[in-house]
């Protein structure tokens, strides 16, 4: 799975002397979370709602409603924005996606091609596809085994299974040389596949569905 499989393309973007309430505005009238933030065809920056909101004055001002208009109205995007930005590319893998966001503790990447903007991606989009892989509204039965760490393993799994059918496998390194693996399967004899893991001496340690 690619980026551009997942994201959000041609995302609604601002200028940077886009003032602070207006681009807050574009957040709430859109659901978003973050804005890239553009001059002319090129990314300098991407803002936050939080960003925006932290921009704010405090309740707590003493200020008159006239200076807070005042003050409101010359502060711009320019001066509340992130940058230099981490950005990805669209033909990039989406786990690089995931990993960055992880790496930077960051919400979301504008995503390029070619330098351009393309679209944005949003940890929503990594874990819309991370229930995609692993076949949650597939239905059927979610079997957990703890499989030896050695070619071949996965595969000696996998061939007590039919005639169920595999529709997504996870595995995942544990403790001892051994690998967690998840297996959903569907269709035809689903009731019976944890009995035939075991009668192949896989060690099956939980089973739900």
């Amino acid at each position: 799975m690619l980026v551009r499989d997942w994201m959000t393309p041609n995302p609604v973007s601002v200028s940077p002397d886009t003032p602070v309430l207006d681009a807050l505005k574009l957040l709430k009238e859109h659901s978003f979370r973050r804005l890239p933030v553009m001059d002319g065809q090129n990314l300098v920056g991407i803002v936050t709602d939080k960003d925006l909101k932290d921009a704010m004055p405090s309740k707590a001002t003493t200020l008159s409603v006239w200076e807070l208009n005042y003050l409101l109205a010359k502060l711009t995007v320019h001066e509340v924005m992130a940058k230099p930005v981490i950005t990805i590319e669209a033909d990039q893998p989406l786990e690089d996606a995931a990993l960055l966001m992880q790496e930077y503790k960051v919400g979301g990447l504008p995503v390029t091609e070619g330098g351009q903007l393309v679209g944005i991606i949003t940890v929503t989009d990594v874990l819309k596809a991370f229930t995609e892989v692993l076949g949650l509204r597939s239905g059927g039965v979610r079997i957990t085994l703890e499989i030896p760490d050695v070619p071949g393993a996965l595969a000696k799994a996998a061939g007590a299974v039919p005639p169920s059918n595999i529709v997504s496998v996870a595995t995942v390194a544990h403790a001892g040389g051994k690998q967690r693996m998840v297996l959903r399967v569907t269709g035809e004899g689903t009731a019976g596949v944890a009995d035939r893991l075991r009668a192949a001496g896989e060690n099956v340690l939980d089973v739900r569905g």
